[in-house]
């Protein structure tokens, strides 16, 4: 009898791929376990075991599997069904699901480069022959594919190989190489063992009477060792002692001191220091109580509470609950700037409780975490993610709690799938019969609008923590000010005024601008050319700090220009601000204070939003200028000021949500103002001041934005009335894109009759050289999804299979907003 397993590989098929097996392996194998498998003619894969079962494929012959990778399985059967709704949901395939789920490092695949790992020197002695040869080989080559390690070998299954040379440290794979991941060692000192007895230990004193200063680091080690019981770390002797390192190292040359290093995992929590949660306030209480009311009801429930109210004291609350009933907790936040925040914040009360998950974190240390995870490891009972840690492979999801729920960054664009992390978070607590909390201040009208249907429970917070005002926000007339001169650069006098005032009282600022780079557009005065990027529809944005060009799009960047492209004219203008000028003119304006910036060029590190947040919250900094990042959830003590660059540029945005978004947006960063006992002030600089948006956001008035918003988006059938499939057509060929998007409206118009839109260019048509065409289809509340999705997926397949047509990339799009 023969045995076949159904496997999910990691390139987008739509169907499943199925090996032969045999029956000893069928005994072994388990779903969710991984398998090195041959595809094609000579590529290799790991691939996810779906299913074992005994029928074979009748199109092809299957192939048999190389060998088992796993002795366990990696993936649990309800991120399977997690994975399998996520596919028919989103449009993508199981493969899309697992490439973007799965840490690289469990991916080997015939394209992965291995290289020799530099930083450690390995005996050849401790090598066996097969890891030998190729460790010889890695000598003679920088590089090797896998399969160039198939002909060194002369074997096909050479995995076993790799992962010993990967346990012993002698290679790197290629996704690894960028990240040059080194274990993290802290120095510590002690006294050599020699002198544990006292009488040695008198004479060394002794001796030393003559080195004041060396003796001084030694009694200091005493003390500090009697104080805290712990081993002493270098740094802290060195502090204490006010040594310099020189006389430590010169007492570890002469053996009296013995250096060690520790091992510090950089996802490590700093000690078990479990402080009590702190004592809701009546309002707190009044909502944790309303809360657990509504989750009898309901298994979704959105927590509206105002900016400050102390809703994540709230989440704690619950955390503590579910956690002491030895389940999982998954805490989703929208930025991973805000995850730096709240790590220390949730160690305090829960200790070496909580695990972080987002993409700056290296393949070992997510590695890591997923197996933590897996194996229901206590130090991973909270997980607090930015989206991708939906994909983690609970056991006993207990609770969900997506904060800023309202955010745009829980959507992800590229590559598929296009998921949206609060929706696919809610799916995943229903496979665990667990409950999903939502909080914001600004909720989404999606969220909002579920409550009115009465799918959604509603708890509301109305008052700020400490019963702390709502921040004062004015309006400044921009317009006004330029005509009576009153504008220096792009800030107003009243806004100039505030901030003398708050800096002179020791408070700190925030600058919301956003758009980063110096300028958006450099014009030349003479001709009026500005300089475009060669790949895309853009302009080049200026960035001082380089002084280059750059596109944001494409990446494409060239040195600043010293005349116009052109005329050659040498009079060129700056048109637009970004992030960068705003910084340089608060230097100019408040020279003796501390002006930093914070947007995608200043974050791009691991630690980079740690260093710019740490030096904020200890004031080192007194002004931050910054884009979006600023406005999620960040609480800082001493902000007094918030000053709000140009509103208009957000509200002409060409989007439905526009509004909407501009709402949330300034109201989240106006939420960052006044947060203790101060009354915090927002100054809103604009040209139009009449604005209802505006307006709404001055009063802080959601339920009137969103009944405005919610008649705007009945009457031109826009979500959450109808639900919104978005279908994207690129080519480098404008023609064939312009073909191709005609013939593929047609098809759904044939289907579907109304309620289709374009196909149209985008207000951007052309990024990285290839030109893009959008249709849009709007499903009615009475028009099935999933048929319509079936319909959709039939047209696709017809267009792709239309000779000229197939080299044209076709973007599914589930709710694209």
């Amino acid at each position: 009898m023969q045995y076949f397993i159904d496997v999910i590989l990691p390139i987008p098929l739509e169907r499943l791929f199925t090996y032969s097996i045999t029956r000893a392996e069928s005994e072994f194998l388990k779903a969710g376990m991984r398998v090195a498998v041959p595809f094609g003619k000579s590529k290799v894969y790991t691939a996810l075991v779906f299913e074992i079962h005994q029928q074979q494929p009748v199109a092809y012959e299957a192939k048999e599997i190389h060998q088992i990778l796993d002795d366990a399985p990696i993936i649990t059967q309800t991120q399977l069904t997690h994975w399998q709704w996520i596919a028919e949901y989103y449009l993508c395939t199981l493969g899309d699901v697992l490439r973007a789920a799965l840490p690289n490092s469990f991916l080997l695949e015939s394209e992965t480069i291995i290289t020799k790992n530099n930083d450690k020197i390995i005996n050849d002695v401790d090598l066996k022959d097969e890891e030998f040869l190729v460790y010889e080989a890695l000598h003679h080559q920088s590089s090797l594919k896998l399969h160039d390690l198939i002909s060194i070998l002369d074997k096909k299954n050479v995995f076993p190989v790799i992962n010993s040379l990967l346990d012993k440290d002698a290679i790197v794979l290629q996704e690894e190489v960028y990240e040059k991941y080194k274990p993290k060692l802290v120095r510590y000192v002690k006294l050599s063992s020699q002198y544990s007895e006292s009488e040695k230990l008198q004479h060394l004193l002794e001796e030393l009477s003559r080195a004041p200063k060396q003796r001084d680091v030694i009694m200091t080690l005493f003390s500090i060792s009697a104080q805290t019981k712990k081993p002493v770390k270098v740094s802290d002797l060195s502090d204490a002692s006010d040594a310099s390192p020189a006389i430590i190292k010169t007492l570890i040359d002469k053996e009296i001191l013995e250096e060690y290093h520790f091992q510090e995992d950089r996802v490590a929590y700093s000690g078990d220091a479990n402080e009590a949660s702190k004592t809701l306030n009546i309002y707190q209480e009044k909502a944790l109580e309303e809360i657990q009311q509504s989750f009898e009801k309901f298994n979704i429930t959105l927590l509206h509470g105002v900016t400050s109210s102390g809703k994540t004291e709230v989440y704690v609350k619950l955390i503590e609950e579910v956690i002491s009933k030895g389940k999982q907790v998954l805490y989703l936040l929208p930025e991973i700037a805000l995850t730096t925040q709240l790590v220390s914040r949730l160690e305090t009360y829960f200790g070496g409780k909580v695990s972080v998950y987002h993409s700056k974190y290296s393949s070992h240390e997510r590695f890591e975490l997923w197996n933590n995870v897996l194996q229901n490891q206590p130090k991973a009972q909270i997980v607090l993610g930015a989206r991708s840690s939906i994909f983690l492979p609970f056991h006993d999801l207990g609770l969900v709690i997506v904060d800023e729920e309202h955010e745009t960054s829980f959507k992800q664009f590229d590559p598929a799938p296009r998921y949206h992390a609060r929706d696919a978070a809610i799916v995943l607590a229903s496979l665990f019969k667990s409950k999903t909390l939502l909080g914001s201040a600004t909720p989404s009208l999606e969220s909002y609008h579920n409550v009115k249907q009465g799918k959604y429970g509603l708890v509301e917070i109305t008052h700020r923590f400490n019963d702390v005002m709502m921040p004062d926000i004015e309006l400044v007339d921009i317009q006004d000010k330029h005509k009576r001169k009153r504008m220096k650069g792009h800030f107003s006098d009243r806004l100039i005024e505030e901030m003398t005032e708050a800096l002179r009282v020791g408070h700190q600022i925030i600058l919301f601008q956003n758009r980063r780079g110096f300028s958006p557009i450099v014009e030349c005065t003479t001709c009026g050319h500005a300089p475009q990027c060669p790949n895309c529809d853009v302009s080049l944005t200026f960035h001082q700090y380089k002084n280059e060009l750059r596109c944001h799009y494409c990446g494409y960047y060239t040195a600043m220009l010293k005349n116009c492209m052109a005329c050659g004219s040498v009079e060129l203008d700056n048109k637009g601000f970004g992030t960068e000028q705003v910084q340089e003119e608060a230097k100019e304006l408040f020279p003796e204070y501390k002006v930093g910036r914070m947007d995608l060029d200043t974050t791009r590190g691991k630690f980079g939003y740690d260093k710019i947040i740490t030096a904020f919250e200890q004031k080192e900094i007194d002004i931050l200028v910054g884009t979006q990042m600023l406005t999620k959830g960040l609480d800082f003590r001493n902000v007094k000021l918030v000053g709000i660059m140009n509103a208009d540029n957000m509200l002409n945005f060409p989007d439905f949500r526009a509004l909407e978004r501009s709402f949330q947006l300034m109201l989240q960063v106006s939420g960052r103002a006044g947060r203790t006992d101060e009354r915090g002030k927002v100054l809103i600089q604009t040209y139009n001041p009449h604005h209802r948006i505006l307006h709404q956001v001055s009063t802080n008035n959601y339920a009137e934005m969103y009944l405005e918003q919610m008649d705007e988006r009945h009457n031109f059938k826009y979500p959450p009335i109808y639900r919104l499939i978005k279908i994207t057509l690129k080519h480098k060929d404008f023609n064939k894109v312009n073909i191709g998007a005609e013939w593929y409206a047609t098809g759904l118009r044939q289907v579907f009759k109304s309620n289709i839109l374009g196909p149209e260019f985008p207000p951007i048509s052309r990024i990285r050289n290839q030109f893009h065409k959008n249709i849009l289809v709007k499903i009615p509340p009475q028009q099935s999804l999933s048929k319509t999705k079936k319909a959709i997926v039939k047209i696709n397949n017809s267009f792709l299979s239309i000779k000229e047509f197939r080299s044209v990339r076709v973007i599914l799009n589930v709710d694209n907003f």
